[in-house]
């Protein structure tokens, strides 16, 4: 078994490299769903020597099987949200502590200690259901800040720019971290001139308004809030990592987190950096579900290892893999 200390130091590309493949083998031997999946693929360890080799599983198969690779105990389970009638995702997470390893480590790659940041947090959407991985995140985030002033807002939005107002102008670290949606509500009823605050979308509109394409989002929270850039966060519920943008768009991954895509005309072939595909995710904080996804997320990767998202798959765009329903 891999310890999740080695995955939380990775310190190179060869290492990573090393690791995913050993990870595989290991996912390999003890995820019966994985396996299946690879075999039907005719991908077994003796075909995969490099990295891109990897099959990765259509993230759809978290709504229809349980995803494990240990027969560990379920500590939680981490659901999608979902319309009515619409069958969410499950991600089964038998080890706490290796998800808060990673967001905690994964922030402080980017962002420094959390210990340092009032943390604000407007996910009214969150908040109304259970088994949401962003709230178990967020308020592991609240608990671990150092100030007293840091927690959730639901419908208290005078509340809340009264506190934001008040720390920024005492030029706090502040990490304002909502849903769309609802950062619209705050600014379309009160007006910002933020000095010190990281303002962070989490994506989406559930919903509750029309969906922006991402520049029009920012430009309008830029105004409202009168900061510089937006930063976004990338992850979702099959995922136990995170990736950030601190500004238009463009995502960096954590150390044990990669992003590859694939071609949209063969789902089993992936792509040089720089075109436009599916998104596949290496999340090796996943050792105990499956580390290797295919998500429904469209977007392209540079050579640097940053990536953007540009959009999503209809339905009738994925191509490519009569595979996705075992």
């Amino acid at each position: 078994m891999i310890n999740s200390n080695t995955i939380f130091n990775i310190k190179n590309q060869t290492e990573f490299e090393g690791l995913a493949l050993q990870i595989f083998n290991y996912q390999f031997k003890n995820n019966r769903v994985y396996r299946s999946f690879c075999d039907l693929l005719y991908k077994h360890p003796s075909d995969v020597k490099t990295m891109t080799d990897i099959p990765f599983l259509p993230i759809q198969f978290f709504k229809s099987h349980n995803i494990l690779s240990t027969k560990n105990n379920i500590e939680t389970t981490f659901t999608s949200s979902g319309t009515t009638g619409n069958v969410t995702s499950k991600h089964h997470v038998t080890d706490l502590k290796i998800y808060e390893q990673s967001f905690t480590k994964g922030f402080q790659q980017f962002y420094g200690d959390i210990k340092d940041y009032v943390v604000l947090a407007l996910l009214p959407s969150y908040l109304e259901r259970e088994g949401s991985s962003l709230i178990y995140m967020v308020n592991e985030m609240i608990s671990q800040s150092g100030y007293i002033e840091s927690g959730f807002y639901l419908n208290n939005l005078s509340e809340l720019k009264d506190t934001l107002i008040k720390l920024d102008s005492n030029k706090k670290k502040v990490l304002l971290i909502g849903v769309s949606f609802a950062l619209l509500d705050l600014i379309e009823s009160y007006k910002f001139n933020l000095k010190n605050s990281i303002i962070m979308e989490t994506g989406g509109m559930k919903g509750r308004r029309k969906e922006l394409i991402r520049a029009d989002l920012h430009n309008k929270l830029k105004a409202g809030f009168g900061v510089e850039t937006i930063h976004s966060e990338y992850g979702m519920t099959e995922l136990l990592s995170q990736a950030y943008s601190n500004g238009n768009g463009i995502f960096n991954c954590p150390s044990w987190m990669r992003i590859l895509t694939r071609d949209t005309e063969d789902a089993l072939t992936i792509q040089e950096s720089g075109k436009t595909g599916g998104i596949n995710v290496i999340d090796l904080a996943n050792i105990n579900s499956c580390a290797f996804i295919a998500t429904q997320d469209l977007g392209r990767t540079y050579k640097n290892g940053s990536f953007e998202v540009i959009g999503r798959f209809d339905n009738s765009d994925i191509r490519g893999c009569n595979l996705m329903v075992l």
